[in-house]
C-alpha cells in the first residue's frame, strides 16, 4: 500500500489517501484522474519521521504527510506547521522544528514560552 498526499495550489496538504499495490506506480493519475478527485497529488511515506525511515529503509520526502503539513517544494519534503514563530526547521534538523534553545536534559517537564522564547518548567500534577 502506499500513501499519497494532496495538496492545494499553497502546498498544504488537504487530505492523504492509500492507494492499492497494483495503482501505487501510478498514483497521481489513479487519484485524480480514475477516481475524479483532481488536484495534486504526491507520494509520502507512512514509515518516515524526521527524515528517518522507521524499519531502516529510505525515507520519503521528510516526514509523512498529515493533513495541514506543508509541502516544500523546492526540497521535496512534508513538514508539519511551524509551532511558533521563533522556532526553526531544515535538513539539518531532519525536517523537524527545532526550538532556539534545547528542551532541558534534566528529566523534569517543561512547555515552550515564546515571549521569553525559553522553555518553563511544568509544574507536577497535584496530589
Amino acid at each position: 500500500m502506499a500513501h499519497f498526499a494532496q495538496i492545494n495550489s499553497d502546498n498544504i496538504v488537504t487530505q492523504v489517501l492509500v492507494v492499492s499495490d497494483n495503482d501505487q506506480h501510478r498514483g497521481h493519475d489513479f487519484l485524480a484522474n480514475d477516481l475524479g478527485l483532481g488536484g495534486t497529488w504526491i507520494q509520502t511515506s507512512y514509515n518516515t519521521r524526521a527524515n528517518t525511515h522507521a524499519s531502516g529503509g529510505t525515507p520519503l520526502r521528510g516526514n509523512y504527510a498529515g493533513i495541514g503539513y506543508i509541502y516544500d517544494r523546492a526540497n521535496d519534503v512534508f513538514y508539519p506547521p511551524q509551532p511558533y514563530p521563533s522556532w526553526t526547521i531544515a535538513l539539518s534538523s531532519n525536517w523537524t522544528w527545532t526550538a532556539p534553545v534545547p528542551y532541558p536534559t534534566d528529566g523534569k517537564m517543561y512547555s515552550w514560552n515564546e515571549a521569553t522564547t525559553n522553555w518553563v518548567e511544568v509544574s507536577g500534577m497535584p496530589v
